[in-house]
């Protein structure tokens, strides 16, 4: 059990922490500011933030991904992806995503924009030469250290939002943000679905590769002069905006926004394995994993099952991937706006879950691709929201930091388990694997609950301890996001 209930010492030089009931802020330098001025400086940080992050990540899926339309536009073939060969294809990426898990941590301690670059040039380069390699030995090598770029990047940004936007606002930013897998997932089947069916002098595989991996070097220059190192950097606010914006780091943590980047706090990351809330969300989050990181792969595989042919697969895996960005989108601007987010985790856990329960028992295709959207739904919104949960239930840059850290250690570990269910022995059913992602998603909603009822204890604690405060998102208390007296857990 964490100690939370002490006010541990605030991000930086932050000293500042206002009392219990406090509406005026105990600090000079938070200036004052109106509703429409905020709504302003976030669009202004939406438009320009959210759509490149949003963008990078939509290619990072796409070159994780891509994997999975290759297989069957002729990979398996050419690069003799015999017994379990491919399996170990998506299994060696997670075990790199794991190890290097560490380096969202680098977002803190180095300017964003150089971490940035380096991460995604890095994986926009190694995706390409996926479409020149010639044995299974070299595409091992390549999704090992594809895997270990992208580690740096998604769970990363997940942390380096957490720097711009205050806790009823985080979720449906995480959600804007991982929307771009399912979305990345349509846009993959459209797109293998024009390549695969063209008569290229270059094998469809090998252009699919290719296509898909330049953008990302492309992007690399982008990356470099529009990811600011804090919001007071930001080159497209003004002098007033930027006024606001330190204002709202001021209310967030008790410093400005520079400050917040440049080190870590030692003992905070010790206190985070202390703590059972991040343990809880990690189980969470491998349950989540287990889903998220086999239906990309094998969505397209298991429509070919059904009966389609592997052109008519690739369209087809499309619509269900739709349904979950739209999905994510809902359930993330909805846990914000109630900050109720057990209770949604809940509901999409619950969704995903039935979706695979009519996969693993029912016949008829159209109901089976009909269970397709639902399980795509109910997984890729799952993820959006546990991230926000604990984003908003860490007391400090670090250990918000740390908490993605360790969510990300315990649930990049449910894709060995995800990646491996759905064998080709067992097709076409896959009753096996079904099964097992339904019994993870049930999982996951029990857990939500658990969660749920261990921190309204928590919060009553606190309650007793400082008195009752106001949870009112127009608050001015400095510091209301680190430990302190107006510290309480989101639900």
């Amino acid at each position: 059990m964490s100690n939370e209930k002490t006010p541990s010492a605030l991000e930086g030089n932050e000293s500042a922490v206002s009392q219990p009931g406090s509406s005026e802020p105990q600090d000079a330098g938070l200036a004052s500011y109106t509703r429409e001025q905020e709504v302003r400086v976030v669009r202004k940080l939406d438009w320009n933030l959210m759509s490149l992050f949003f963008v990078l990540y939509m290619l990072a899926y796409l070159d994780r991904g891509n994997i999975g339309n290759a297989r069957i536009a002729g990979m398996a073939q050419d690069l003799k992806l015999d017994g379990n060969r491919y399996q170990w294809l998506l299994n060696i990426f997670y075990i790199a995503y794991v190890l290097f898990e560490f380096g969202v941590l680098l977002w803190k301690i180095f300017p964003p924009h150089i971490v940035g670059t380096i991460v995604v040039f890095g994986w926009g380069l190694i995706a390409t030469v996926q479409s020149g390699t010639h044995s299974w030995g070299g595409e091992m090598a390549l999704r090992l250290l594809l895997g270990a770029f992208e580690a740096c990047y998604g769970p990363g940004i997940i942390y380096l939002l957490s720097f711009f936007y205050l806790r009823h606002e985080i979720g449906f930013r995480c959600g804007i943000f991982a929307s771009a897998a399912p979305l990345a997932s349509t846009f993959s089947g459209a797109l293998a679905y024009g390549i695969t069916s063209g008569h290229s002098h270059l094998a469809n595989w090998r252009l699919l590769f290719l296509v898909e991996g330049i953008p990302t070097i492309l992007m690399t220059a982008i990356a470099f002069f529009f990811i600011p190192d804090s919001a007071e950097k930001a080159r497209f606010l003004t002098a007033e905006e930027k006024d606001v914006v330190r204002s709202r780091a001021m209310r967030q943590v008790g410093t400005n926004a520079e400050a917040r980047i440049g080190g870590i706090k030692l003992r905070d990351l010790g206190l985070v394995l202390l703590d059972w809330k991040a343990w809880v969300c990690g189980l969470m989050y491998f349950c989540g994993n287990v889903t998220y990181s086999s239906l990309p792969v094998f969505l397209p595989t298991i429509l070919q099952d059904m009966g389609y042919t592997a052109i008519d697969a690739q369209g087809l895996s499309a619509p269900p991937s739709f349904a979950a960005f739209l999905f994510a989108l809902i359930t993330t601007w909805i846990a914000d706006k109630t900050q109720q987010r057990c209770l949604v985790l809940f509901v999409t856990a619950a969704v995903g879950g039935v979706g695979y329960i009519i996969l693993a028992t029912v016949d008829t295709v159209g109901v089976r691709y009909f269970a397709t959207f639902l399980a795509s739904a109910g997984v890729f919104s799952t993820i959006p929201n546990i991230l926000g949960l604990t984003l908003n239930n860490q007391g400090s840059d670090t250990r918000r930091g740390m908490s993605i850290v360790l969510i990300n250690l315990i649930g990049q570990c449910g894709p060995f388990l995800g990646t491996n269910v759905f064998p080709t022995k067992e097709a076409p059913r896959y009753v096996k694997g079904m099964s097992i992602c339904a019994a993870f998603m049930f999982f996951a909603a029990l857990l939500a609950l658990i969660q749920r009822v261990l921190l309204m204890w928590e919060n009553s604690r606190l309650d007793r301890k400082y008195g009752s405060v106001s949870a009112s998102k127009e608050s001015k208390d400095v510091a209301q996001e680190n430990y302190g007296p107006n510290f309480r857990y989101v639900l």
